[in-house]
């Protein structure tokens, strides 16, 4: 009976111990762990313009690791010592080291990105094997009355306004016009929009359409 009374007070010990040293373990992955936040800048110029969706993931595990806002601002749980890869579409690919001398649990930097220029060979495409076979053969086209009347017809405005409404719209130029009016208001931020009175391109539409008569159209359907 003792001896099975020892042997549950030495379980108990071993599980003690065993149970700190995963929380010593535990404690200094954590005391490791930071908040790494800061702003991707264009250094290109003196500018300093934000590089928005700017890919901001560490070395080590790529699947931690976020994007940029629209004004370049990012946040990531980091470890101390890793290396921080930044890497965005024509720009130069930067490694950022976390120092791991930290004594406090949050760091932020100012990280410029430099433009990475790519020239392509130029390609010229043409629909026959050589310049010898174009001009050949336009010399050769024969265009009929019939062939200017359906390419007259084809570039008509009034046809290409039909073709262009009965279009729908497709998730890219959706995305492009939400971009559009987010860099408009982002403009404007922090101030009064200008007014539309002042504006001479406003004006000069006014007056082409006053004399196209368009007004007077509308006046007409109604």
């Amino acid at each position: 009976m003792k001896e099975l009374t020892f042997l549950k007070y030495v379980a108990v010990i071993i599980a003690m111990v065993a149970l700190g040293f995963v929380d010593a373990a535990g404690q200094g992955k954590q005391d490791s762990l930071i908040q790494f936040s800061g702003l991707v800048l264009d250094g290109t110029t003196e500018e300093l313009l934000p590089v928005p969706f700017t890919n901001v993931y560490a070395k080590e595990d790529t699947r931690r690791g976020v994007s940029t806002d629209f004004k370049g601002f990012f946040t990531l749980v980091a470890e101390k010592g890793e290396t921080i890869i930044f890497s965005a579409i024509g720009y130069k690919e930067v490694a950022f080291v976390v120092p791991d001398t930290l004594s406090d649990n949050r760091y932020s930097i100012v990280q410029l990105m430099s433009q990475d220029t790519i020239n392509l060979p130029e390609t010229v495409v043409f629909p026959w094997p050589s310049r010898e076979h174009f001009k050949i053969e336009f010399l050769a086209m024969d265009v009929t009355p019939e062939l200017q009347r359906r390419a007259s017809e084809n570039i008509a405005q009034d046809i290409l306004e039909e073709r262009r409404s009965a279009v729908a719209v497709d998730g890219n130029e959706t995305s492009d016009y939400y971009l559009r009016q987010q860099a408009n208001n982002y403009y404007h931020y922090g101030q009064f929009q200008p007014m539309k009175i002042f504006d001479p391109i406003a004006w000069s539409k006014f007056f082409k359409s006053w004399k196209d008569g368009d007004f007077k159209k509308k006046k007409d359907k109604k």
